[in-house]
């Protein structure tokens, strides 16, 4: 079905920048609530996919320097993409997805000491039990000044606290599988605790939230180096 609707919505109004097409329009998506213009037809990526592939485009060596890399919940819309990079020796691993190369607990990885150069975890950390035993395994398992790249949404903006004075839900709540709710002190609290943190760019927010980051950023990505054994 997806050539098929990537076909019939071919035009020149929006773009994915995975893969390059142009389309009229997208697909709506969402559980609770359904979301229109958002699912790319080609390659079924939603907002935070497109935003985080710009992000390592752009903001990375992701697509040009030799890396040995893991990626963690690997994404539909990146995973085949991802392999065909020559640059890359790239594994995927995750305890239940039928498209991960390894099957296992994030808590409790199967690999070696220093075996990866890059560790990418999109939109994963707010799904964890356990955040702190899952950073220790990823310092655990990068190389020396290798790098932990991710993105994740963030909660007690905002927007949120005003969801709150009104008696509602954190927006990020609206998905039952979220378990952390990480305010933008927070993360850089906890990923300070495993890693040094080289940069954090703000994905969502609006134009306020790059100099005020803490009441505005909605969505983060994050680049942190393994300086420490």
């Amino acid at each position: 079905m997806r050539p098929l609707f990537a076909f019939f919505l071919r035009g020149k109004t929006y773009t994915d920048p995975i893969d390059g097409k142009s389309y009229r329009r997208f697909l709506p998506y969402g559980y609770a609530k359904v979301r229109e213009n958002v699912l790319a037809p080609g390659t079924l990526s939603l907002e935070r996919h497109r935003l985080f592939w710009l992000y390592l485009k752009n903001e990375t060596t992701f697509f040009s320097a030799p890396l040995r890399v893991l990626h963690f919940a690997p994404e539909q819309a990146f995973v085949q993409k991802f392999k065909n990079q020559k640059n890359l020796t790239y594994t995927t691993t995750d305890l239940n997805s039928p498209i991960a190369d390894v099957k296992a607990d994030i808590c409790d990885l199967p690999f070696k000491d220093n075996s990866f150069d890059v560790v990418v975890m999109a939109e994963v950390l707010e799904h964890l039990p356990y955040p702190n035993i899952t950073l220790s395994e990823i310092k655990r398992v990068l190389k020396k000044n290798g790098e932990f790249i991710g993105n994740l949404p963030l909660a007690y903006h905002l927007k949120d606290r005003w969801q709150i004075i009104r008696g509602r839900k954190l927006l990020i709540s609206g998905d039952p599988t979220h378990l952390q709710f990480l305010s933008y002190e927070d993360v850089k609290k906890l990923m300070s605790n495993f890693f040094n943190i080289e940069e954090i760019t703000i994905l969502k927010g609006g134009k306020l939230s790059n100099k005020f980051p803490a009441a505005f950023a909605r969505n983060i990505a994050f680049r942190c180096i393994n300086k420490n054994p």
